[in-house]
């Protein structure tokens, strides 16, 4: 039985059958876990459930969660984009340039970056769709690309103001203070606005995914390409939709840490591409679904930061860090796979 019929089969089970035990730790697996951290670390450091807190954590994420939702619509359509990484930190420099070197304000920078991250991803399509070269070698190439290309006009240095430029002139600019509310404000004062970012881009990818034919047709990219061309779905266009639309995230993503640190840092962009896909790879094990899911990407990001969070707070040591994510992630996809074994 094909995984499409077997899919198409389980949403004809009758509404009112019950969920069997496994059935249901295994849709839920990641809320109970993440509401048993929550509980521990709210026990062992009561400052954890503060309001301030919980929104700093989401705000650390929504960088990771932005930056995972167009890792998951790639993954959808049976690909992978490597570049992520490297187009939010070209788009840090590159908004950073943009005002301290070219005098831009804000209103003309946020546009150029978005356009050169829906540039990077169309440059992804043409090597992976017209090229036909696989999409981990196009994109990795392209993350390398990046990665030098971002530090040759300020030969290797960051960008801030009074940056010494490599022919020995000063640039005269400044970052726009209206940039710097991307980053820094708060709704009411109480929800920042990189987290209301956060929720704005998971809504409208989740209504995107889940509720028109544009996203049936991503999935069935992903699931059987030969049979939605039959269909008559353009596979072409959908590709380079995907692409273009992680690039646009991405540099999103880096407009909103270069207005968070007010510079262009080079190592700002350091571990954006692991702990994307990892909230990715997480998401898979969101509701049992076992498959790329733009809610599970952004629970699997608030999972991960609350984690940290809390482990920072009980002063774990620092470099516990990527092996907890790695433990974290092994076990989500554990309960998620290793469960439903016997039901196959």
């Amino acid at each position: 039985m094909s995984e499409g019929t077997a899919q198409i089969r389980e949403k004809e089970k009758p509404a009112s059958e019950p969920l069997s035990p496994k059935e249901l730790v295994r849709r839920g697996a990641v809320f109970f876990l993440l509401f048993a951290l929550i509980l521990f670390f709210s026990f062992a450091q009561p400052v954890f459930i503060n309001i301030n807190n919980l929104m700093s954590i989401l705000q650390a994420v929504s960088v990771v969660a932005i930056i995972g939702a167009g890792v998951t619509i790639t993954l959808a359509i049976g690909g992978f984009d490597l570049s992520v990484g490297a187009v939010a930190a070209s788009s840090v420099m590159a908004a950073s340039y943009a005002m301290i070197v070219l005098d831009l304000n804000a209103y003309q920078t946020v546009p150029l970056v978005l356009a050169f991250g829906a540039l990077v991803g169309l440059v992804n399509a043409l090597l992976i769709v017209r090229l036909k070269v696989p999409d981990l070698l196009a994109t990795l190439a392209t993350m390398f690309l990046l990665t030098g290309l971002q530090l040759i006009p300020t030969a290797g240095r960051s960008i801030s103001v009074g940056l010494i430029l490599p022919d020995g002139t000063r640039a005269t600019g400044k970052v726009d203070p209206a940039f710097l509310t991307i980053g820094r404000s708060s709704l009411l004062g109480t929800v920042p606005l990189p987290v209301i970012l956060m929720l704005v881009v998971a809504l409208v990818l989740y209504v995107l995914t889940e509720r028109t034919r544009l996203g049936r047709l991503l999935y069935a990219t992903g699931g059987n390409e030969a049979a939605t061309r039959l269909a008559g779905a353009n596979i072409a266009r959908l590709k380079t939709f995907a692409y273009v639309l992680s690039g646009v995230l991405a540099s999103l993503g880096g407009i909103i840490v270069a207005a968070r640190v007010g510079r262009g840092d080079v190592s700002s962009g350091a571990s954006l591409l692991m702990d994307s896909v990892a909230a990715s790879l997480i998401g898979f094990a969101v509701l049992g679904l076992r498959r790329p899911n733009v809610l599970g990407t952004t629970i699997g990001a608030v999972f991960v930061g609350i984690l940290l969070n809390g482990l920072t707070m009980l002063n774990a040591p620092y470099y516990t860090q990527d092996f907890i994510k790695g433990a974290v992630l092994v076990g989500a996809l554990a309960l998620t796979y290793g469960i439903s074994r016997g039901k196959a």
